[in-house]
């Protein structure tokens, strides 16, 4: 995305100012309707950077399966953990849209959503000999939710919200 508007930029299409704030813009995104509103008027929608395949279901069968930084999260997405581990880490994450689906099936395994702050987390559906663990967060009008729809026997959601890190500054110092 930021490729595109680097190259915008070179071209004169934007001003190094539009450049600059499309960018801070860009890395900020947390959907993917924010990342096209930011080039909808430099590209025709079939030329947009990003392309999505929501129809290949993530599945750890026997083994751990994960999706990490910066990738498209798809308004629906199939999720199977079979005695395996299946981790989805949302924190450099772009949903596709601001309320996205998990439909996960857990036998025997594991189901670990890392969200970021801003983002909220409901988990619904069935469970028999499972555990589901939600680190709980504020819930805003305007937030995006994931809604986790489960389907779990002898197995383990796990939401986890990372701790922010605690910055020390230059004059503070740890007391022995």
């Amino acid at each position: 995305m930021v490729a595109l508007l680097t190259e915008a930029a070179g071209d004169g299409r934007l001003t190094l100012g539009e450049h600059a704030e499309r960018a801070e813009r860009a890395y900020a995104a947390r959907t993917l309707g924010e990342l096209a509103d930011l080039t909808a008027d430099l590209a025709v929608p079939s030329a947009q950077p990003i392309r999505l395949d929501g129809r290949r279901p993530i599945a750890g069968i026997f083994g751990t399966q994960r999706r990490d930084g910066r990738w498209v999260v798809p308004e629906r997405l199939a999720v199977t953990a079979v005695f395996g581990e299946v981790v989805l880490d949302l924190r450099e994450a772009v949903l596709q849209s601001k309320r996205i689906t998990l439909l996960a099936t857990v036998l025997g395994g594991t189901l670990q959503l890392i969200v970021p702050e801003g983002v909220a987390v409901a988990v619904t559906g069935s469970a028999v000999l499972s555990r589901k663990s939600i680190g709980r967060g504020p819930v805003l009008p305007d937030m995006p939710v994931i809604e986790v729809h489960m389907l779990a026997l002898g197995g383990r959601v796990k939401v986890v919200r990372p701790k922010r890190p605690r910055w020390r500054g230059p004059l503070s110092r740890r007391r022995s």
